[in-house]
């Protein structure tokens, strides 16, 4: 049962959808398929001189030969679903479990003015709103949609069927583990929980069928919106040091604090993670950029990745060292 679940180990941004893109490609699954709260989440994909940004889509689209899946614990809105699938080509492979719930227009209004929005810090995507109308099961469902017809499937059972014929399924969470709604900052949390557990309950993978389960990590902690983000450094600062960015959705400034190896702890116990990706390692370590070989790092970027070893018992087999897919020290093998 080759399956590897993904997650974010931070409060997202830590480069998900460049490790998503590149075992898609590296590992070819037969299923890419996509938990998570809904498009509240972006993953940024760099191939080549293309950026991709996705936000419904699981970010294993560059892979042509496998099939694309949104699990039915996942809100969708159907307009941004149908325009990535238009521009990244892909109706032929994209499937919508019958049971996703979906984002109306009157979920965005709610979310883009009042208390999450001027709290909390929400997207405005509608997600939240959405969850809670799924909550108090008032909510659409994808079977009940029909420009979704054509795209509907039971999604557990094809990810089990693929998994019991000895196909490899590789699981998207969005989001990072301290924006879960349970485990997280609260209340300045996204509106599920997003560890490797609820993940899994979205696309309705039980605990026995996962393989790994990987945990992300960016070489230096960042987070969009409000919330506590210990030992932050100044926006000045965070420039100085070239780390600087914004959010994929919103645009927003992130704020930026050094590794943060209790939070890194914590993640790791939450998500029973048996694998470590960390990305950005250029950022930290200018000198290791497009390096695709440990030996060939600089002692300080090896000290840096033996201590996290070190530090959370955690093997660190995949390494980020540029923007682009195939910039990966890989050390699976």
């Amino acid at each position: 049962m080759p399956s590897t679940v993904v997650v974010g180990g931070f409060f997202g941004d830590e480069g998900k959808g460049k490790i998503i893109s590149y075992l898609a490609q590296k590992d070819n699954p037969e299923i890419v398929v996509r938990g998570g709260a809904g498009p509240n989440a972006g993953h940024t994909i760099e191939d080549g001189d293309k950026k991709y940004k996705v936000r419904m889509l699981p970010s294993g689209f560059l892979n042509k030969k496998a099939r694309l899946m949104v699990g039915p614990g996942v809100v969708v809105n159907p307009d941004v679903l149908h325009k990535e699938i238009s521009e990244f080509d892909c109706s032929s492979r994209t499937f919508v479990d019958f049971n996703c719930g979906i984002i109306e227009a009157s979920h965005l209004e709610a979310d883009s003015a009042g208390r999450l929005k001027e709290k909390i810090g929400s997207t405005g995507s509608g997600t939240g709103p959405a969850n809670a109308d799924r909550a108090m099961r008032t909510l659409k469902m994808a079977k009940e949609i029909d420009s979704l017809k054509k795209y509907l499937i039971d999604v557990p059972g094809e990810i089990n069927t693929a998994l019991e014929n000895d196909k490899t399924v590789l699981v998207e969470g969005t989001q990072g583990t301290f924006l879960s709604l349970w485990h997280g900052g609260y209340p300045f949390v996204t509106s599920k929980d997003v560890t490797a557990s609820g993940i899994c309950a979205d696309i309705g993978l039980g605990p026995k069928n996962v393989d790994d389960v990987m945990v992300v990590f960016k070489s230096y902690v960042t987070r969009v919106g409000e919330g506590v983000l210990e030992n932050e450094i100044s926006a000045q600062e965070t420039a100085s040091r070239g780390w600087s960015e914004v959010g994929t959705v919103t645009g927003r400034q992130r704020r930026a604090a050094e590794f943060n190896f209790s939070l890194a702890k914590r993640a790791i116990l939450l998500n029973s993670a048996t694998q470590i990706a960390l990305t950005k390692l250029d950022v930290l370590f200018p000198e290791c950029a497009h390096v695709q070989s440990f030996e060939k790092l600089s002692e300080a970027a090896k000290s840096f990745v033996t201590k996290i070893e070190d530090e959370l018992n955690v093997p660190v087999l995949l390494i980020g060292t540029g923007a682009g897919v195939g910039d990966i020290i890989d050390l699976r093998t």
